[in-house]
């Protein structure tokens, strides 16, 4: 290994200027395909779509409609829509709504939709027609008219508000838009929604609020446009950091700018594979510089001492490549490695965020234990000494080191062995009641205040019906809704189902087909049941037609519709176990009751994916980074000082998210693996100034002092600096930004704490004093 680093120097640095040029023709290529890539967001990506839920929604999507739907609600302002301004909007928007590429048009719905009908009973027996008659004027008359109609059909509370204040317009999106043959463009359609409908269609009297995944995903790329922003300010304030640090312009400039040039690489790269920015991992760049930064200033801080002990800056450069190429290959191809483990989890954006954050750690190799070393070796020794002797060195740390060392003293190292030991054994606790899935209502990635959530909130408020739609399958044999005990199967699972905590109501063919049969006996609701008799259930099912989306062709497939209370992770685990429960009871050989489509059908399976994907995941990362240490150090006790205060760090934050009431989802559970990732560089560092010392006899406590005397400085200062640099992030207008930003900023600090306290006080357990050892 010392032989092929040595040749691997000599080649490096006999041929400075050839690496140099090909670094920026590289950087000019990659900086080019860097301006192609796009934000990119797919309904498809947020879903697994191996889960045998979601196969069942890829089964059913085209007959019964999908998960990926976009209600819009037109409100009055005045409280009462039956007025000819509203009713020309509510036209207009059904209209607009139709025509926009990449809605499926036969599931466009409204008061305006022909599928929109009452049946009535009459004294000849039913009479019924469309809500809007051919031939409607919205004068007095027809508005009364339709205001009859619409109570006639029994839709108020789903198409038309409880208080007559709104009325819905809801369709069904398509993952390829037809015009283009391409997949839908999310981002572009909500931008549409905005352009075409909100904006053209709302009035002084009229609102317009739009919920849905495509919205949703709209108004988290606009949200997280203000990244770049928080970008800048991590650059501007990592400047200032790191200039305080090294008093040096050009050694400041170095690792900033080589850690952007990596950021500059990673889009590059990922434009040239094809892959877009997904809005949920688009703060992946900036844990790229984040990681390169931390990196630089150790080799930046390296450099300035060797040429403080007189060396100059071409031989300092070479021989602090020669030292922190091995072990910063090594944290770096740790961090890749562990974030590569994210591709084990069956959901499409947490696999684009692998790639993501593994390019853009991979090529922080190339641009700062390469890059970087090869430009300061051109540097003059004034410039990489700093204006004044020492500034570049520990002596500001020299009080703080002492204290540190002191973790290595048996005795206090058992008190922080004790402590750590307690919140460690709280924190485990606290992990266990960590939920899978959302804590909150409305959308979890945006703030409570935000448009999206306030506009769900008042759907919620206004309508019977919510947004959390659960659809469970009732496969049977042809003609099942004619058989009397199949068709009781149904009515008793739908009963039990509206009985269970968190379900708002339920609607299926067997509720629909007891009301017609009620209308057929002069509507006396003693006939509101299911008929025994052949012919008669027969008579009630075929006034149910197919678009009401109840059943099929055939009657063979009878979805059952629940409507929640909301989507909190409790609530979709409770209705689900019913749902299980009650199918087992209810199903025979022909008849099955099959999870699930809908809305929270998705996020059932999801949730249900990432409950399971938790532990091999952790165990991967671990798994990696524990064998790379391994290799590494050719040590276990090396690797257990290293790996161990990772593990307690990872519980903690585990117990910081159940404190914070953040639940384990799509956006938060790859942080947990980030957060290994990145923190186990600190241990690496250390330690691998430490073993050397450490095989040679020196003593724990020297060995130890004399690490932080070489590193410790830039391990205190890049952990300190990149804290602060995502704290900043509690500011910022996504929500899951913000819990991404608490989390990591405790990540960063406390793995950092770890680094310098745990693994020096679990050092005296594994290297204890002996007699008679060599003095450093």
């Amino acid at each position: 290994m010392s032989s092929l680093l040595t040749q691997f120097e000599l080649i490096i640095f006999r041929h400075r200027l050839a690496v140099i040029i090909a670094f920026i023709l590289t950087t000019v290529f990659l900086a080019f395909s860097a301006t192609n890539i796009k934000l990119d967001a797919s309904f498809n990506k947020n879903i697994p779509l191996n889960h045998d839920y979601m196969k069942l929604y890829l089964k059913h999507e085209k007959q019964f409609g999908g998960a990926n739907s976009i209600l819009i609600s037109v409100c009055d302002e005045s409280g009462d829509i039956f007025n000819p301004e509203f009713f020309t909007q509510l036209k207009s928007v059904h209209d607009q709504l139709y025509f926009i590429p990449g809605v499926n048009r036969s599931l466009v719905q409204s008061i305006f939709s022909p599928s929109a009908r009452f049946v009535e009973v009459v004294e000849d027996g039913f009479a019924g027609g469309p809500i809007i008659p051919a031939d409607f004027k919205a004068d007095k008359a027809g508005l009364a008219k339709v205001k009859e109609n619409i109570e006639k059909a029994n839709i108020v509370g789903r198409k038309i508000a409880n208080d007559y204040s709104c009325a819905m317009v809801s369709a069904q999106l398509m993952e390829i838009d037809p015009t283009t043959q391409d997949k839908l463009d999310t981002l572009a359609f909500a931008e549409k929604l905005e352009t075409q409908v909100r904006a053209p269609f709302s009035t002084d009297t009229v609102s317009i609020h739009i919920i849905g995944f495509a919205k949703m995903a709209g108004d988290i790329a606009d949200g997280a446009k203000g990244v770049v922003l928080f970008f800048v300010i991590a650059i501007i304030f990592t400047f200032i950091m790191v200039w305080f640090f090294c008093k040096s312009l050009k050694l400041t400039l170095l690792p900033i700018a080589c850690s952007l040039i990596a950021v500059v690489w990673q889009l590059g790269l990922l434009s040239q594979l094809g892959f877009g920015l997904d809005p949920m991992s688009i703060l992946i760049p900036f844990l790229v510089f984040a990681i390169g930064v931390s990196h630089g200033i150790q080799m930046v801080n390296a450099i300035g001492k060797k040429t403080l002990e007189g060396l100059a800056c071409k031989m300092a450069a070479e021989t602090c490549f020669r030292s922190l190429l091995i072990p910063g290959g090594i944290a770096l191809l740790s961090d890749t490695v562990g974030f590569l483990t994210l591709l084990s989890i069956d959901i499409g954006i947490i696999r684009e965020l692998a790639i993501t954050a593994s390019l853009g750690v991979a090529v922080i190799i190339f641009t700062n234990l390469i890059l970087l070393p090869v430009i300061a070796s051109y540097f003059n020794t004034a410039t990489a000494k700093g204006k004044n002797k020492g500034e570049c060195s520990p002596d500001a740390f020299k009080n703080l080191i002492e204290i540190l060392v002191c973790a290595t003293d048996p005795k206090i190292a058992k008190k922080i062995i004790f402590v750590v030991a307690l919140l460690f054994g709280f924190s485990f606790w606290q992990s266990q009641q960590m939920q899978i899935g959302d804590l909150h209502p409305g959308a979890p990635s945006l703030h409570s205040d935000a448009a999206y959530n306030q506009d769900t909130f008042l759907i919620t408020d206004k309508y019977s019906i919510s947004v959390d739609i659960l659809k469970v399958i009732v496969e049977g044999p042809a003609e099942a809704c004619t058989f009397h005990d199949l068709m009781s199967r149904v009515d008793r699972f739908q009963w039990n189902i509206e009985n269970v905590e968190g379900v708002q109501s339920a609607i299926s063919l067997t509720s629909v087909s007891q009301a017609v049969n009620a209308g057929y006996n002069e509507g006396n609701l003693k006939w509101q049941t299911i008929p025994r008799n052949t012919s008669s259930l027969v008579q009630a099912t075929a006034r149910v037609e197919t678009s009401t989306g109840l059943l099929n062709g055939n009657c063979s497939v009878m979805p059952i519709i629940i409507f929640m209370e909301d989507h909190k992770a409790q609530t979709i685990e409770r209705v689900i176990a019913a749902v299980e429960k009650f199918g087992k009871l209810e199903q025979t050989d022909e008849l099955k009751f099959r999870l699930a489509t809908g809305p929270v059908g998705v996020m059932a399976a999801t949730n249900q994916t990432v409950a399971q994907a938790q532990l091999p995941m952790m165990l991967y990362v671990y798994g990696a980074v524990t064998l790379l240490c391994l290799i590494s150090f050719r040590s276990v006790r090396a690797t257990i000082a290293v790996v161990l205060p990772l593990y307690v760090v990872s519980t903690m934050a585990q117990a910081l998210m159940v404190f914070l009431q953040i639940g384990l989802t799509v956006s938060t559970l790859p942080v947990i693996a980030l957060g290994v990732g990145i923190g186990v560089d600190y241990g690496i560092y250390i330690l691998s100034s430490m073993s050397a010392q450490l095989k040679n006899g020196v003593q724990l406590s020297q060995a130890y002092r004399n690490a932080l005397l070489e590193r410790g400085s830039a391990v205190l200062f890049t952990g300190i600096t990149l804290a602060l640099g995502v704290s900043t992030w509690v500011f910022s207008a996504l929500k899951f930004q913000v819990d991404m930003g608490i989390l990591l900023t405790f990540m960063f600090l406390v793995n950092m704490l770890g680094a310098v306290l745990l693994l020096p006080a679990i050092g005296t357990i594994l290297w204890p004093v002996k007699k008679g050892y060599k003095k450093s």
